[in-house]
Parts: C-alpha cells; sequence; structure tokens
C-alpha cells in the first residue's frame, strides 16, 4: 500500500431505496469527501401469486450488496460498511436465523382498513402521544397487524424482527441488531424511552422477544470477511433509515432552514431537538422521527418523485430529462392534483389515477408527457409550500430557505417551481445525501471525523450547491385550487 492509500479513509455506503441500490466507496482525504459509486442494481419488486402479495426479493438484495462490496474490495482496502434504506418494512427470521415467510413491501395493499381497527384498540391520540409518528397506512404496526391475521404461522415461527436494513447487516456480519432511526419509522417505539412500547407490540400481534433494543446510529455490529479482503471490515450501521442518513449529510445551519429529501418519497421536515406530539401536530399528521446526534426529524411524507417514475413506465420510459424538459414547455399552473391522495400510493396506471383525480375535482385532464409531467411538478412545489406553511404554524417561526437534497435535487424546474411556490431561496443538493451522511456517521464511528458538525462542513466543502431565488409569482387562483384539493382531502 503506498502512502496515498494510507493517508485516505475508505468506506462503504450502501444505500437502498424502493427504485434501486447503490453501492458507493467514499473517500476522506486531505479535509474532503467523495464518493464512488461501484454497483447499482434494480430493487428486485415481485409479486408473489401464492399469496397475493407484493415482496421484495431479500435474497437478491443481499446478494447485490456482497457482490458491491467485493467490487469495492478489489479497487483498494475498505475499513467498514454500513447500510441505509427505507422505512417500515422488515425480515422474519426463526429460531435458526433463517427467513420466516415473504418480506411483504409496504405498497402492498394488505393493510386496507387495519388503521381503523388498531385504532379501536387504542386511540390514534394516545398512538402519537407514545411514539409521535404520523399516521400512514403502511406503517409497521400496520404490516404487522395485517401479518398476525392473515398469516398467523409467520409470527409463530418467528424469533426475530429485522428492518431491512438491520437484515442486509445480520447477512454480512452474523449478527443481530435493531437500529434507533429505522425503529423509529414502525410507529412502534416509545418516543419517551427510545425502546419498544409493549401495549403497542401486543396490538400488532408481536412478542417483546422478538425485538432487540434498538442501538444507536454509529454502532459497530460487527464484521465481515471477504475473500478479496486483506482484513476483516467493520460493519457499522449508520442512520439506517435513509432519511436520517440524508439529512445527516445536510447543509442545515438553523431550525430556520427546512429540508427536502427529494426521491421516490419527498420527505419535507426541519431538523430539531425537541419533538413535537402535541393536538397541532398530530392533526397536522407531522412525523417524530428519530435522528443522529439526538435530533428528530419533524416531517411529513409526500408522494414524491413515485408519480412521476410510473409515468414514464406507463408512457415508453422516457428519459428523466426528456420528461423535465417536456414539463417545462407545457403550459403551467393548468392542471393540479394532490399528489398525496391515496389513489396514487400504488394504482394500476399512475396516467389514469391523475386522470380521475382531474376529473374527480374539476381539473382539466392532463394530455400526453409534457402536460402530466408539468401536472406533477406545479403540484409537488404547491405542496411543499403547504407544508412549509404548516411547519411555520408548528413551530412558530418563519422558514427562510429550503434545502433540497437527495436525486431530485437535480430537477432545475422542480426546485426553481419550489422557490417560486414557497417564496423563499432554494439550495439543490448534494445528490448522494444518503450514501453521504451514511458514510459520515461510520467515518464519525471510526474517529475518523469528530461530530456531526465537522461531517457537514466537510461535505459543503466538497460538494457545491445550486442555488435558486423565487422569479415567477403563482397565481393565486392556483394556490386556491391547491388548497380546496388540500381541504377536500382531510374532510374526506
Amino acid at each position: 500500500m503506498d502512502q496515498q492509500e494510507q493517508d485516505a479513509v475508505r468506506c462503504v455506503a450502501v444505500d437502498l431505496g424502493a427504485g434501486s441500490g447503490r453501492v458507493i466507496v467514499a473517500e476522506l482525504k486531505d479535509g474532503l469527501i467523495g464518493l464512488t459509486e461501484v454497483h447499482r442494481f434494480t430493487t428486485p419488486l415481485g409479486h408473489d401469486a401464492a399469496t397475493g402479495h407484493d415482496v421484495w426479493d431479500s435474497d437478491l438484495i443481499v446478494a447485490n450488496v456482497r457482490e458491491g462490496l467485493e467490487k469495492a474490495a478489489a479497487i483498494a482496502p475498505v475499513t467498514s460498511v454500513g447500510c441505509d434504506t427505507w422505512g417500515v418494512d422488515f425480515v422474519l427470521l426463526d429460531e435458526r436465523r433463517e427467513k420466516v415467510g415473504l418480506s411483504v413491501a409496504y405498497r402492498d395493499g394488505r393493510t386496507a382498513g387495519l388503521m381503523d381497527e388498531v385504532f379501536a384498540d387504542m386511540p390514534p391520540a394516545e398512538i402519537y402521544r407514545r411514539t409521535g409518528i404520523h399516521f400512514q397506512p403502511y406503517n409497521s404496526l400496520y404490516q404487522l397487524r395485517a401479518t398476525a391475521k392473515q398469516h398467523p404461522d409467520w409470527l409463530e415461527r418467528a424469533r426475530h424482527l429485522l428492518f431491512t436494513p438491520d437484515y442486509l447487516h445480520f447477512a454480512l456480519s452474523g449478527e443481530i441488531r435493531n437500529e434507533y432511526t429505522i425503529a423509529t419509522t414502525s410507529q412502534l417505539l416509545s418516543l419517551e424511552s427510545g425502546d419498544w412500547d409493549g401495549d403497542l407490540l401486543r396490538i400488532a400481534g408481536l412478542k417483546r422477544a422478538l425485538m432487540k433494543t434498538p442501538v444507536a446510529p454509529g454502532t459497530v455490529v460487527g464484521e465481515v470477511r471477504l475473500a478479496n479482503a486483506a482484513r476483516p471490515i467493520k460493519v457499522i450501521a449508520p442512520g439506517s433509515h435513509d432519511t436520517a442518513s440524508a439529512v445527516a449529510a445536510a447543509p442545515i445551519a438553523s431550525g430556520r432552514e427546512a429540508f427536502v429529501s427529494s426521491g421516490t418519497w419527498s420527505l419535507m421536515g426541519i431538523e430539531s431537538e425537541r419533538a413535537y406530539t402535541g393536538e397541532l401536530a398530530r392533526r397536522l399528521n407531522f412525523g417524530n422521527e428519530g435522528g443522529v446526534a439526538g435530533t428528530y426529524r419533524v416531517l411529513k411524507n409526500l408522494m414524491g418523485l413515485w408519480l412521476i417514475q410510473r409515468v414514464r413506465k406507463e408512457l415508453g420510459d422516457p428519459g428523466f430529462s426528456e420528461v423535465v424538459a417536456a414539463a417545462a414547455a407545457a403550459p403551467a399552473w393548468r392542471t393540479l392534483i394532490d399528489p398525496d391522495d391515496i389513489r396514487f400510493l400504488n394504482p394500476p396506471s399512475m396516467v389514469e389515477a391523475i386522470a380521475a383525480f382531474a376529473a374527480a375535482h374539476g381539473e382539466p385532464a392532463p394530455v400526453g408527457l409534457g402536460a402530466i409531467g408539468r401536472c406533477i411538478f406545479d403540484s409537488l412545489a404547491l405542496d411543499y409550500a403547504h407544508v412549509k406553511g404548516e411547519l411555520e404554524q408548528l413551530t412558530g417561526q418563519p422558514i427562510d430557505t429550503i434545502r433540497i437534497i437527495g436525486g431530485g435535487s437535480q430537477n432545475a424546474l422542480l426546485n426553481q417551481l419550489t422557490a417560486d411556490a414557497c417564496g423563499v431561496p432554494v439550495t439543490a443538493g448534494p445528490v448522494e445525501t444518503s450514501a453521504l451522511g451514511n458514510a459520515c456517521l461510520q467515518m464519525i464511528a471510526l474517529g475518523a471525523m469528530s461530530s456531526l458538525a465537522e461531517a457537514r462542513a466537510i461535505v459543503s466543502r466538497s460538494f457545491p450547491l445550486g442555488e435558486y431565488t423565487p422569479k415567477n409569482a403563482v397565481p393565486d387562483a392556483a394556490r386556491s385550487r391547491f388548497a380546496r384539493l388540500k381541504t377536500a382531502a382531510v374532510a374526506a
């Protein structure tokens, strides 16, 4: 190994989204951090004919993670690896640590009607007081209730429950851990104690013995040995929820800045040292997801670029830049939708679902790639403005900057629309914030970085940001139409 290799610190960030997975080498040298993608794969989502469930192929995911890690180790020595993924989904293991049942995907329809069933056992206000987590039909609480009803044998045989990144860490190291940030997405974790709520576990149909007390992000879980690596590689749990890692790398400077982690989902909120669990927060349906370094992410899950991803598949899979160009050329504010309407969660046809929503609410149906793309981008920008107003209402202070991070930050049209709709400056980038935050948390655990503040400073030096200021006023009529759509959703 030459001196240059000795001076650099390298770790591997596995960043798994619902659309694709990436295995990325992060290198810290001379006060800068750089990323090199060594492996990318489509996240394998399939349909199990026997049960009718949409499921993740967890074996294929693990195989891709190992392949990427081996590629990384073949290039240069790496010290550690950590995995982050979307929230709420899980794998069950039996007493021999073998999988039980299927890894059902969160967009599967099995939880229909189960929120009301759970609320009959514990009122939503009490669930929110205990967990601080916003209500979504795909939360693990409702998924597990569905499992208990539909596949009770799975839970009878299970001895361990691992959320998706926990399972990847287990597959690499053989060690069973539940990590804190991913655990909070379940709506089963006590906000006060940071451990599992026994009453909610019972309502979900779980035995406490299935769960481990969650470990903090940055915990060394174990190690993995590869045939092509001279030394064992440490397995370190980062912020295992991808948004936790993304926000860890975001250039947030104050509580008056909101983030939008833009990808398949748009997670919009603030980083806070306190949780907001009062009646206003519950009524507005804000979550208090566990963050790193003792923080909370006070946020909302918005449907995000999932709508565009589905439309692209239905319209011949044009490139994303082609969609943005077509949308930029289309008339602005012509058709608006509520992107968060439940009908957009996983419809047979997204194009038809948008047309049906428009017809139901007196909006003109968008026809063609440009019109549909513009409808989605305009609606997302107004949705961000709507949540900005709610955050200001909740915290009692203005939001003066929006920081868009993640893959969606490359969408210049949506960035500008967001600045216009929110009326404040917008910064865009970095793109791979989940991988960056993942890597930074590993490096803090390794002692290569001293703190989250230093990590953010290094990221800011290493990756320049795009900047957008408000240019074009959004017509009052468009704002009023969108407000009616959101009001209709609340009434429904």
